[in-house]
């Protein structure tokens, strides 16, 4: 629906509830769920995370005796997904609803299991069982399928160093730059606000912030996608707003934080070789093997019948295979196994150590940690934090 309030009040009035009750619950179930004052916003408006939080507010209005949740914290910044465990715990402790949680951060989920049930590959159930006897039994089986354990989150992945672990501060041009740039979806409420920095080649950035902060916005104009209202932005000494569209994809890449967005092709394979050229359609078929996406079984799928982890990592090959210069990606992570997370680290590894930079908006502390040399953190569109390895190259 068109505003925050309608979309929450949706599913009340085809349950025909009374607009006073309606009237009552709806800021309720947005105050559940961190949105809390959004009544009257525009839903579309809303950052990818605090959509994902609407959706909740949607299904717990009206109080559901069932409630399946797939990857409810995908796209969730740290403090919204431990409100939503922290609610979904007091569901569970007032047995007010039965739960069926679908969820790779099982650090957080495993504690409100009464029972885990535990698919490989072929959706043929590992085992099933309470949370501790499926562990004992078949802790090593779930992890050769590629699936996250408890604690998993503390073991660092194996990433390959890039060039700027070792490189000296170059005197050369950054290949990305922004000058007080800002920029506002209504130019009376900005959503970024005067940014100023710059990139290199082989750096890894995390660009981090709570949901709405402006990180998404942020990565669309530093690849051309959005035009700053105030401001300058140079990629390769060009404003990459003003590059051809073919042209542009060969020095930056994005990929949106809702991959099904960006397909236009009607099966994956020609998806992945849309526009290319004679030698990157040779790149296609190795990429699609390590992102465990083989064209011998995906060439003739619909991307809009993939799951949504296989569907994330379309959208990556889809650019990857181009090899570009700057590569910005929103929420990479998200509803990958172990399997798909460590081949993704180590196709990125290879890229970046050719030179290439990567900006990556991302809320999975997983990735920061394993892969990041610098971390913007962003609030209310500004950049409030600047951690580099090496602070000269950052300006401003």
């Amino acid at each position: 629906m068109e505003r925050v309030e309608d979309d929450v009040a949706f599913g009340l009035e085809n349950r025909a509830w009374s607009p006073e009750a309606m009237r009552s619950r709806v800021p309720q179930a947005l105050a559940e769920v961190g949105l809390a004052g959004t009544s009257r916003q525009r839903s579309r408006k809303l950052s990818g995370g605090q959509q994902q939080r609407l959706a909740l507010a949607g299904a717990l209005a009206p109080r559901p005796g069932s409630l399946v949740l797939d990857e409810p914290t995908a796209n969730l910044d740290a403090g919204g997904s431990a409100e939503l465990m922290r609610l979904l715990a007091a569901i569970r402790a007032s047995r007010a609803a039965t739960l069926v949680l679908i969820e790779h951060q099982v650090d957080r989920a495993w504690p409100l299991a009464d029972v885990v049930l535990a698919l490989g590959a072929d959706g043929r159930s590992i085992d099933v069982g309470d949370p501790s006897d499926v562990l004992a039994r078949s802790g090593e089986a779930m992890r050769a399928a590629g699936i996250w354990l408890p604690g998993d989150e503390a073991e660092r992945g194996v990433f390959p160093s890039s060039a700027s672990d070792t490189a000296e501060p170059s005197e050369r041009d950054p290949l990305l730059s922004a000058r007080g740039v800002r920029f506002g979806y209504d130019r009376a409420d900005p959503v970024v606000r005067d940014v100023t920095l710059d990139v290199d080649g082989g750096e890894r950035i995390a660009l981090v912030g709570p949901n709405g902060s402006g990180k998404s916005t942020l990565g669309r104009l530093l690849v051309g996608l959005l035009r700053p209202d105030y401001g300058s932005i140079a990629l390769g000494g060009s404003d990459p707003a003003r590059l051809p569209a073919a042209t542009l994809a060969r020095h930056a890449g994005y990929v949106f934080q809702e991959p099904e967005r960006q397909f236009l092709a009607q099966t994956v394979g020609e998806e992945v070789r849309l526009g290319l050229t004679g030698e990157e359609r040779e790149r296609v078929d190795d990429l699609m093997t390590r992102l465990a996406l083989p064209l011998d079984r995906f060439e003739t799928r619909s991307p809009y019948r993939l799951s949504g982890g296989e569907q994330r990592r379309l959208s990556l090959a889809c650019v990857l295979v181009r090899r570009p210069e700057v590569l910005v990606l929103d929420e990479p992570t998200f509803g990958q196994d172990r399997h798909g997370y460590e081949g993704l680290l180590g196709i990125l590894g290879e890229h970046l150590a050719d030179g290439a930079a990567l900006i990556a908006a991302t809320h999975d502390a997983r990735l920061v940690r394993d892969v990041a040399d610098r971390i913007l953190e962003m609030e209310d569109g500004w950049i409030i934090r600047d951690d580099a390895a090496l602070p000269a190259r950052v300006a401003g």
